[in-house]
Protein backbone atom coordinates (compact mmCIF):
# COMPACT_ATOMS: atom_id res chain seq x y z
CA UNK A 1 0.00 0.00 0.00
CA UNK A 2 0.99 3.60 -0.81
CA UNK A 3 0.39 7.04 1.73
CA UNK A 4 -1.27 9.68 -0.26
CA UNK A 5 -3.57 12.49 0.12
CA UNK A 6 -6.22 13.11 -2.37
CA UNK A 7 -5.28 17.47 -1.77
CA UNK A 8 -2.03 16.95 -2.99
CA UNK A 9 -1.72 18.25 -6.79
CA UNK A 10 -0.37 14.67 -7.87
CA UNK A 11 1.40 13.90 -10.66
CA UNK A 12 1.06 15.80 -13.91
CA UNK A 13 -1.43 14.73 -16.75
CA UNK A 14 1.35 15.62 -19.22
CA UNK A 15 3.63 13.12 -17.83
CA UNK A 16 1.31 10.20 -18.22
CA UNK A 17 0.54 11.18 -21.27
CA UNK A 18 4.16 11.62 -22.70
CA UNK A 19 4.58 7.79 -20.92
CA UNK A 20 1.80 6.66 -22.86
CA UNK A 21 2.54 8.23 -26.42
CA UNK A 22 5.65 6.28 -25.80
CA UNK A 23 4.62 3.00 -25.51
CA UNK A 24 2.88 0.38 -27.91
CA UNK A 25 0.64 -1.20 -25.71
CA UNK A 26 -1.52 -3.94 -26.31
CA UNK A 27 -5.17 -3.40 -27.18
CA UNK A 28 -8.02 -4.42 -24.78
CA UNK A 29 -9.75 -7.00 -26.06
CA UNK A 30 -13.27 -6.19 -26.27
CA UNK A 31 -14.53 -9.20 -28.56
CA UNK A 32 -17.17 -10.55 -25.15
CA UNK A 33 -20.42 -11.04 -24.82
CA UNK A 34 -20.67 -9.53 -21.66
CA UNK A 35 -18.86 -6.57 -18.85
CA UNK A 36 -19.41 -7.25 -15.16
CA UNK A 37 -17.54 -4.32 -13.71
CA UNK A 38 -17.65 -4.45 -9.67
CA UNK A 39 -16.77 -1.32 -8.48
CA UNK A 40 -15.76 -0.78 -4.84
CA UNK A 41 -17.41 3.54 -4.67
CA UNK A 42 -19.83 4.59 -7.19
CA UNK A 43 -17.72 6.46 -9.53
CA UNK A 44 -14.81 4.08 -9.66
CA UNK A 45 -16.51 3.02 -12.97
CA UNK A 46 -16.93 6.33 -14.57
CA UNK A 47 -13.30 7.08 -13.82
CA UNK A 48 -11.65 4.00 -14.68
CA UNK A 49 -13.79 2.86 -17.61
CA UNK A 50 -16.61 4.64 -18.48
CA UNK A 51 -15.05 4.84 -21.75
CA UNK A 52 -14.92 0.94 -22.38
CA UNK A 53 -18.48 0.69 -21.17
CA UNK A 54 -19.80 3.02 -23.68
CA UNK A 55 -18.05 1.41 -25.98
CA UNK A 56 -19.37 -1.61 -24.63
CA UNK A 57 -23.08 -0.66 -24.74
CA UNK A 58 -22.43 0.89 -29.08
CA UNK A 59 -21.64 -3.04 -29.78
CA UNK A 60 -24.64 -4.56 -28.12
CA UNK A 61 -22.49 -5.83 -25.88
CA UNK A 62 -24.49 -6.44 -22.08
CA UNK A 63 -23.23 -4.69 -18.75
CA UNK A 64 -23.44 -5.72 -15.29
CA UNK A 65 -22.41 -3.32 -12.93
CA UNK A 66 -21.99 -4.29 -9.05
CA UNK A 67 -21.00 -1.42 -6.35
CA UNK A 68 -19.52 -2.26 -3.63
CA UNK A 69 -20.37 0.24 -1.15
CA UNK A 70 -22.15 3.18 -1.00
CA UNK A 71 -19.45 5.75 -1.32
CA UNK A 72 -20.78 6.78 2.09
CA UNK A 73 -16.98 7.54 3.81
CA UNK A 74 -16.07 9.94 1.06
CA UNK A 75 -15.77 13.37 3.48
CA UNK A 76 -15.57 12.08 6.99
CA UNK A 77 -15.67 15.92 8.35
CA UNK A 78 -18.30 16.94 6.63
CA UNK A 79 -20.50 19.21 8.16
CA UNK A 80 -23.12 19.39 6.21
CA UNK A 81 -23.63 15.75 4.90
CA UNK A 82 -23.68 12.71 6.84
CA UNK A 83 -22.76 9.55 5.64
CA UNK A 84 -26.27 7.81 5.49
CA UNK A 85 -26.90 11.43 3.25
CA UNK A 86 -24.25 11.22 1.15
CA UNK A 87 -24.77 7.40 0.57
CA UNK A 88 -27.96 8.12 -1.02
CA UNK A 89 -26.09 10.93 -2.87
CA UNK A 90 -23.96 8.71 -4.50
CA UNK A 91 -26.35 6.02 -5.52
CA UNK A 92 -28.64 8.36 -7.53
CA UNK A 93 -24.94 10.08 -8.67
CA UNK A 94 -24.25 6.65 -10.41
CA UNK A 95 -27.66 5.42 -11.59
CA UNK A 96 -27.64 8.50 -13.79
CA UNK A 97 -23.85 8.22 -14.61
CA UNK A 98 -24.26 4.70 -16.22
CA UNK A 99 -26.92 5.88 -17.45
CA UNK A 100 -25.07 8.14 -19.37
CA UNK A 101 -23.08 5.28 -21.05
CA UNK A 102 -26.07 3.30 -22.17
CA UNK A 103 -26.31 0.99 -19.58
CA UNK A 104 -29.57 -0.59 -18.97
CA UNK A 105 -30.74 -0.62 -15.73
CA UNK A 106 -29.44 0.07 -12.16
CA UNK A 107 -26.45 -0.71 -10.29
CA UNK A 108 -26.85 -3.92 -7.89
CA UNK A 109 -25.58 -2.24 -4.89
CA UNK A 110 -24.17 -4.50 -1.93
CA UNK A 111 -24.15 -1.54 0.68
CA UNK A 112 -21.16 -2.94 2.46
CA UNK A 113 -19.36 -0.18 4.71
CA UNK A 114 -17.22 2.30 2.74
CA UNK A 115 -13.46 1.47 4.10
CA UNK A 116 -14.51 -2.11 5.39
CA UNK A 117 -14.31 -4.10 2.25
CA UNK A 118 -12.00 -6.38 3.97
CA UNK A 119 -14.34 -7.74 6.81
CA UNK A 120 -16.74 -9.27 3.96
CA UNK A 121 -14.64 -10.18 1.02
CA UNK A 122 -17.37 -13.59 1.52
CA UNK A 123 -20.43 -11.36 0.45
CA UNK A 124 -18.17 -9.58 -2.01
CA UNK A 125 -17.05 -13.41 -3.83
CA UNK A 126 -20.49 -14.56 -3.28
CA UNK A 127 -22.15 -11.92 -5.64
CA UNK A 128 -19.48 -12.27 -8.30
CA UNK A 129 -20.32 -15.91 -8.37
CA UNK A 130 -24.00 -14.99 -8.85
CA UNK A 131 -23.27 -12.68 -12.18
CA UNK A 132 -21.32 -15.08 -13.28
CA UNK A 133 -23.74 -17.74 -12.66
CA UNK A 134 -26.62 -16.47 -14.37
CA UNK A 135 -23.64 -15.43 -17.13
CA UNK A 136 -24.08 -18.93 -18.09
CA UNK A 137 -21.85 -19.19 -21.32
CA UNK A 138 -21.92 -15.98 -22.47
CA UNK A 139 -18.15 -14.44 -22.63
CA UNK A 140 -17.21 -12.44 -20.18
CA UNK A 141 -14.71 -9.69 -19.13
CA UNK A 142 -14.66 -8.94 -15.48
CA UNK A 143 -13.46 -5.47 -14.46
CA UNK A 144 -12.42 -3.86 -10.92
CA UNK A 145 -10.11 -1.72 -9.34
CA UNK A 146 -6.87 -1.99 -9.93
CA UNK A 147 -5.20 -4.09 -6.22
CA UNK A 148 -2.14 -1.47 -6.10
CA UNK A 149 -4.14 1.32 -6.63
CA UNK A 150 -3.08 2.65 -2.87
CA UNK A 151 -6.84 2.58 -1.27
CA UNK A 152 -7.43 -0.69 1.14
CA UNK A 153 -11.22 -1.23 -0.61
CA UNK A 154 -9.73 -0.96 -4.12
CA UNK A 155 -7.19 -3.56 -3.53
CA UNK A 156 -9.86 -5.79 -1.34
CA UNK A 157 -12.16 -5.58 -4.11
CA UNK A 158 -8.94 -6.13 -6.72
CA UNK A 159 -7.54 -8.84 -4.88
CA UNK A 160 -11.13 -10.70 -4.76
CA UNK A 161 -12.06 -9.99 -8.23
CA UNK A 162 -8.75 -11.76 -9.69
CA UNK A 163 -9.13 -14.82 -7.56
CA UNK A 164 -13.03 -15.68 -8.25
CA UNK A 165 -12.28 -15.09 -11.97
CA UNK A 166 -9.10 -17.43 -11.74
CA UNK A 167 -11.08 -20.04 -10.14
CA UNK A 168 -13.73 -20.25 -13.04
CA UNK A 169 -11.49 -19.29 -15.50
CA UNK A 170 -13.05 -16.23 -16.44
CA UNK A 171 -11.07 -13.17 -18.24
CA UNK A 172 -10.52 -9.98 -15.52
CA UNK A 173 -8.62 -6.74 -15.84
CA UNK A 174 -8.25 -4.18 -13.57
CA UNK A 175 -8.36 -0.01 -14.26
CA UNK A 176 -6.34 1.87 -11.91
CA UNK A 177 -7.40 5.45 -10.50
CA UNK A 178 -5.36 6.62 -7.73
CA UNK A 179 -2.06 5.56 -9.17
CA UNK A 180 -2.27 8.51 -11.83
CA UNK A 181 -2.64 10.37 -8.85
CA UNK A 182 0.22 9.16 -6.63
CA UNK A 183 2.68 7.47 -9.08
CA UNK A 184 4.89 7.70 -12.05
CA UNK A 185 5.87 5.75 -15.29
CA UNK A 186 7.89 3.84 -12.78
CA UNK A 187 5.32 2.51 -10.50
CA UNK A 188 3.40 0.94 -13.83
CA UNK A 189 3.97 -3.28 -15.07
CA UNK A 190 3.86 -2.18 -18.45
CA UNK A 191 4.02 -5.53 -19.69
CA UNK A 192 0.72 -5.96 -17.98
CA UNK A 193 -1.10 -2.84 -19.55
CA UNK A 194 -3.82 -2.81 -22.30
CA UNK A 195 -5.34 0.18 -23.80
CA UNK A 196 -8.59 0.81 -25.38
CA UNK A 197 -8.79 3.36 -27.55
CA UNK A 198 -11.95 5.80 -27.74
CA UNK A 199 -13.82 7.16 -30.12
CA UNK A 200 -15.62 10.68 -29.79
CA UNK A 201 -18.82 8.99 -28.58
CA UNK A 202 -17.60 6.85 -25.91
CA UNK A 203 -15.47 9.92 -24.91
CA UNK A 204 -18.53 12.33 -24.98
CA UNK A 205 -20.33 9.44 -22.86
CA UNK A 206 -17.47 9.34 -20.20
CA UNK A 207 -17.61 12.59 -19.56
CA UNK A 208 -21.22 13.23 -18.75
CA UNK A 209 -20.47 10.32 -16.68
CA UNK A 210 -17.86 12.08 -15.09
CA UNK A 211 -19.95 14.98 -14.43
CA UNK A 212 -23.24 12.72 -12.40
CA UNK A 213 -20.37 12.48 -9.41
CA UNK A 214 -21.13 16.17 -8.46
CA UNK A 215 -20.47 15.45 -5.05
CA UNK A 216 -17.09 14.16 -5.83
CA UNK A 217 -16.09 16.72 -7.93
CA UNK A 218 -17.06 19.66 -6.53
CA UNK A 219 -17.84 20.87 -3.12
CA UNK A 220 -20.29 20.27 -1.14
CA UNK A 221 -20.09 23.48 0.18
CA UNK A 222 -17.59 26.49 1.24
CA UNK A 223 -17.01 25.13 4.88
CA UNK A 224 -14.12 23.10 5.59
CA UNK A 225 -14.15 19.28 5.28
CA UNK A 226 -16.35 19.79 1.88
CA UNK A 227 -13.37 19.78 -0.43
CA UNK A 228 -13.52 18.07 -3.82
CA UNK A 229 -12.14 14.97 -3.19
CA UNK A 230 -11.37 14.79 -7.34
CA UNK A 231 -9.88 18.29 -7.49
CA UNK A 232 -9.02 19.18 -12.03
CA UNK A 233 -5.47 17.76 -12.30
CA UNK A 234 -6.95 14.33 -10.91
CA UNK A 235 -9.51 15.23 -13.10
CA UNK A 236 -7.59 15.86 -16.24
CA UNK A 237 -6.53 12.10 -16.12
CA UNK A 238 -9.79 11.06 -17.36
CA UNK A 239 -10.15 13.03 -20.24
CA UNK A 240 -7.84 10.99 -22.24
CA UNK A 241 -8.63 9.37 -25.66
CA UNK A 242 -8.06 5.97 -24.48
CA UNK A 243 -8.51 4.09 -21.35
CA UNK A 244 -5.84 1.66 -19.49
CA UNK A 245 -5.81 -1.89 -17.36
CA UNK A 246 -4.15 -4.00 -16.63
CA UNK A 247 -3.86 -8.00 -16.78
CA UNK A 248 -3.40 -9.96 -13.83
CA UNK A 249 -0.58 -11.23 -12.39
CA UNK A 250 0.83 -14.60 -13.57
CA UNK A 251 -0.44 -17.43 -11.59
CA UNK A 252 2.40 -18.35 -8.60
CA UNK A 253 3.43 -21.39 -8.30
CA UNK A 254 2.49 -23.60 -5.52
CA UNK A 255 4.58 -24.17 -2.82
CA UNK A 256 7.06 -27.01 -3.60
CA UNK A 257 9.16 -29.98 -1.70
CA UNK A 258 11.73 -27.71 -1.83
CA UNK A 259 10.73 -24.90 0.26
CA UNK A 260 9.75 -27.23 3.44
CA UNK A 261 13.17 -29.63 3.12
CA UNK A 262 14.95 -25.95 3.45
CA UNK A 263 13.02 -25.19 6.68
CA UNK A 264 12.90 -29.05 8.29
CA UNK A 265 16.83 -28.88 7.52
CA UNK A 266 17.40 -25.69 9.59
CA UNK A 267 14.92 -25.86 12.64
CA UNK A 268 13.57 -28.87 14.78
CA UNK A 269 10.42 -27.25 14.71
CA UNK A 270 10.39 -24.78 12.35
CA UNK A 271 6.66 -23.07 13.01
CA UNK A 272 6.92 -23.85 16.48
CA UNK A 273 4.15 -26.20 16.61
CA UNK A 274 5.67 -27.71 20.01
CA UNK A 275 7.19 -24.56 21.37
CA UNK A 276 4.68 -21.67 21.12
CA UNK A 277 1.27 -21.28 23.17
CA UNK A 278 -0.38 -19.64 19.90
CA UNK A 279 0.29 -23.49 18.15
CA UNK A 280 -0.90 -25.19 21.18
CA UNK A 281 -4.48 -22.63 21.57
CA UNK A 282 -4.78 -23.20 18.17
CA UNK A 283 -5.22 -26.35 17.80
CA UNK A 284 -7.44 -26.20 20.89
CA UNK A 285 -9.90 -23.94 19.10
CA UNK A 286 -9.88 -26.23 16.10
CA UNK A 287 -10.37 -29.32 18.31
CA UNK A 288 -13.15 -27.56 20.43
CA UNK A 289 -14.82 -26.77 16.82
CA UNK A 290 -14.91 -30.10 15.62
CA UNK A 291 -19.33 -30.79 15.45
CA UNK A 292 -18.89 -34.20 17.15
CA UNK A 293 -16.96 -36.12 19.73
CA UNK A 294 -15.58 -38.71 17.71
CA UNK A 295 -15.08 -39.48 13.54
CA UNK A 296 -14.32 -43.14 12.16
CA UNK A 297 -12.44 -42.08 9.34
CA UNK A 298 -10.16 -38.63 9.60
CA UNK A 299 -7.83 -37.48 6.52
CA UNK A 300 -5.49 -34.92 7.98
CA UNK A 301 -3.88 -32.49 4.32
CA UNK A 302 -0.19 -31.31 5.29
CA UNK A 303 0.22 -32.71 8.91
CA UNK A 304 3.75 -31.30 9.41
CA UNK A 305 5.59 -33.04 12.08
CA UNK A 306 2.45 -34.70 13.76
CA UNK A 307 1.13 -32.36 16.35
CA UNK A 308 -2.03 -32.08 15.75
CA UNK A 309 -2.40 -35.69 14.09
CA UNK A 310 -2.18 -37.19 17.68
CA UNK A 311 -4.52 -34.61 19.17
CA UNK A 312 -6.96 -36.21 16.12
CA UNK A 313 -5.98 -39.71 17.04
CA UNK A 314 -7.37 -39.37 20.08
CA UNK A 315 -10.60 -38.45 18.34
CA UNK A 316 -10.64 -40.71 15.27
CA UNK A 317 -10.97 -44.09 15.36
CA UNK A 318 -9.13 -44.16 11.97
CA UNK A 319 -6.27 -41.69 10.63
CA UNK A 320 -4.76 -40.94 7.50
CA UNK A 321 -1.97 -38.54 7.88
CA UNK A 322 0.15 -36.91 4.70
CA UNK A 323 2.55 -34.95 4.11
CA UNK A 324 4.84 -34.05 1.03
CA UNK A 325 7.72 -33.73 2.74
CA UNK A 326 9.99 -36.87 4.05
CA UNK A 327 11.91 -34.90 7.26
CA UNK A 328 8.19 -34.06 8.34
CA UNK A 329 6.85 -37.87 8.21
CA UNK A 330 10.09 -38.87 9.68
CA UNK A 331 9.79 -36.51 12.95
CA UNK A 332 5.74 -37.20 13.13
CA UNK A 333 6.65 -40.47 12.50
CA UNK A 334 9.02 -40.62 16.43
CA UNK A 335 5.81 -38.28 18.12
CA UNK A 336 3.33 -40.82 17.08
CA UNK A 337 5.48 -44.67 17.63
CA UNK A 338 2.78 -47.07 18.71
CA UNK A 339 -0.32 -45.37 17.91
CA UNK A 340 -2.00 -48.17 15.53
CA UNK A 341 -4.78 -46.06 14.67
CA UNK A 342 -2.63 -43.71 12.42
CA UNK A 343 -0.92 -43.93 8.55
CA UNK A 344 1.28 -41.19 7.58
CA UNK A 345 2.18 -41.18 3.71
CA UNK A 346 4.11 -39.01 1.44
CA UNK A 347 2.17 -37.16 -0.82
CA UNK A 348 1.99 -34.13 -2.72
CA UNK A 349 -1.40 -32.54 -2.61
CA UNK A 350 -3.55 -31.87 -4.35
CA UNK A 351 -2.11 -34.25 -7.31
CA UNK A 352 -1.86 -37.35 -4.99
CA UNK A 353 -5.30 -36.52 -3.07
CA UNK A 354 -5.89 -40.26 -1.77
CA UNK A 355 -8.71 -42.65 -2.74
CA UNK A 356 -11.80 -43.49 -0.38
CA UNK A 357 -14.10 -41.23 1.79
CA UNK A 358 -13.57 -39.48 5.84
CA UNK A 359 -16.39 -38.25 7.91
CA UNK A 360 -13.44 -35.38 9.19
CA UNK A 361 -11.49 -33.54 6.68
CA UNK A 362 -8.56 -31.18 8.30
CA UNK A 363 -7.25 -28.54 6.13
CA UNK A 364 -5.15 -26.79 8.87
CA UNK A 365 -2.04 -24.39 7.61
CA UNK A 366 -1.86 -25.71 4.05
CA UNK A 367 -4.22 -24.63 1.25
CA UNK A 368 -2.35 -21.04 1.13
CA UNK A 369 0.47 -23.12 -0.28
CA UNK A 370 -1.73 -23.99 -3.65
CA UNK A 371 -1.46 -21.78 -6.61
CA UNK A 372 -5.03 -20.68 -8.09
CA UNK A 373 -5.63 -24.58 -9.83
CA UNK A 374 -4.61 -26.72 -6.97
CA UNK A 375 -6.53 -24.67 -4.50
CA UNK A 376 -9.83 -25.46 -6.89
CA UNK A 377 -9.07 -28.87 -7.26
CA UNK A 378 -8.00 -29.23 -3.74
CA UNK A 379 -11.57 -28.01 -2.46
CA UNK A 380 -13.13 -30.04 -4.87
CA UNK A 381 -11.08 -33.21 -3.68
CA UNK A 382 -12.15 -32.27 -0.40
CA UNK A 383 -15.43 -31.68 -1.01
CA UNK A 384 -15.59 -35.21 -2.65
CA UNK A 385 -13.92 -36.93 -0.07
CA UNK A 386 -16.42 -36.06 2.32
CA UNK A 387 -19.08 -38.76 3.54
CA UNK A 388 -22.58 -37.62 3.05
CA UNK A 389 -22.56 -36.58 7.01
CA UNK A 390 -18.90 -35.61 7.33
CA UNK A 391 -17.41 -32.57 7.99
CA UNK A 392 -14.35 -30.41 6.20
CA UNK A 393 -12.38 -28.27 9.21
CA UNK A 394 -10.18 -25.70 7.52
CA UNK A 395 -7.79 -23.04 9.65
CA UNK A 396 -5.44 -20.95 8.16
CA UNK A 397 -2.89 -17.79 9.33
CA UNK A 398 -3.93 -14.72 7.84
CA UNK A 399 -1.09 -12.29 7.91
CA UNK A 400 0.88 -12.10 4.33
CA UNK A 401 3.93 -14.41 4.09
CA UNK A 402 6.00 -13.35 0.81
CA UNK A 403 6.56 -17.71 0.36
CA UNK A 404 3.04 -18.43 0.06
CA UNK A 405 1.05 -17.68 -3.63
CA UNK A 406 -2.25 -16.49 -1.31
CA UNK A 407 -3.28 -15.38 2.18
CA UNK A 408 -5.63 -17.38 4.46
CA UNK A 409 -8.00 -15.29 3.73
CA UNK A 410 -8.24 -16.11 0.01
CA UNK A 411 -8.41 -19.87 0.91
CA UNK A 412 -11.58 -19.11 3.30
CA UNK A 413 -13.31 -17.27 0.53
CA UNK A 414 -12.82 -19.69 -2.17
CA UNK A 415 -14.06 -22.62 0.37
CA UNK A 416 -17.25 -20.43 1.36
CA UNK A 417 -17.77 -20.77 -2.60
CA UNK A 418 -18.08 -24.36 -2.57
CA UNK A 419 -21.35 -25.21 -3.97
CA UNK A 420 -22.00 -28.27 -2.14
CA UNK A 421 -21.12 -27.33 1.49
CA UNK A 422 -22.73 -25.60 3.94
CA UNK A 423 -20.46 -23.21 6.98
CA UNK A 424 -21.69 -24.74 10.42
CA UNK A 425 -18.98 -23.09 12.41
CA UNK A 426 -16.75 -19.57 11.87
CA UNK A 427 -14.50 -18.69 14.45
CA UNK A 428 -12.34 -14.89 13.57
CA UNK A 429 -9.31 -13.48 14.78
CA UNK A 430 -7.07 -11.09 13.33
CA UNK A 431 -4.26 -13.87 13.31
CA UNK A 432 -6.48 -17.14 11.88
CA UNK A 433 -9.51 -18.11 10.52
CA UNK A 434 -11.09 -21.61 11.20
CA UNK A 435 -14.34 -22.82 9.88
CA UNK A 436 -16.45 -25.90 9.94
CA UNK A 437 -18.19 -27.61 6.60
CA UNK A 438 -20.79 -29.92 6.17
CA UNK A 439 -22.38 -31.07 2.69
CA UNK A 440 -25.80 -29.96 2.05
CA UNK A 441 -28.44 -30.65 4.74
CA UNK A 442 -25.73 -30.38 7.53
CA UNK A 443 -27.26 -30.11 11.25
CA UNK A 444 -25.69 -28.00 13.51
CA UNK A 445 -24.59 -29.67 16.61
CA UNK A 446 -27.52 -29.55 18.93
CA UNK A 447 -30.17 -30.29 15.99
CA UNK A 448 -27.78 -33.13 16.11
CA UNK A 449 -28.57 -33.85 19.83
CA UNK A 450 -31.78 -33.15 19.37
CA UNK A 451 -31.98 -29.96 21.84
CA UNK A 452 -34.02 -28.13 19.15
CA UNK A 453 -36.38 -29.29 16.09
Amino acid sequence: MVSFDHRDPGTDESIWAAALAARDLVTLDLDVDRVIVVAAHPDDESLGAAGLLASATARGIRVEIVIVTDGEGSHPDSPTHSPATLALVRRREVAVAVEAVGVAGVPRFLGLPDGGTDAHRDDIAAALHEVLDRAGDDRVLVLSPWRGDGHRDHRVVGEIVEEVCAQRGVRSRAFPIWLWHWGSPDDVLWARAERLALDDAARDAKARALRAHESQLSALSAAPGDEPMIHARMHAHFTRDEEVFFAPEPAAASVGPEYFDGMYARHDDPWGFDSRWYEQRKRAVLLAALPRRRYRAVFEAGCSTGALTGELADRGDRVLAVDLSPAALERAARRLEGRANVELRVASLPADWPDGVFDLVVLSEVAYYWNDADLAAGLTAAASALEPQGHLVACHWRHPVAEYPRSGDSVHAALAAVPTLVRLVRHEEDDFVLEVYGRSGARSVAVEAGLVP
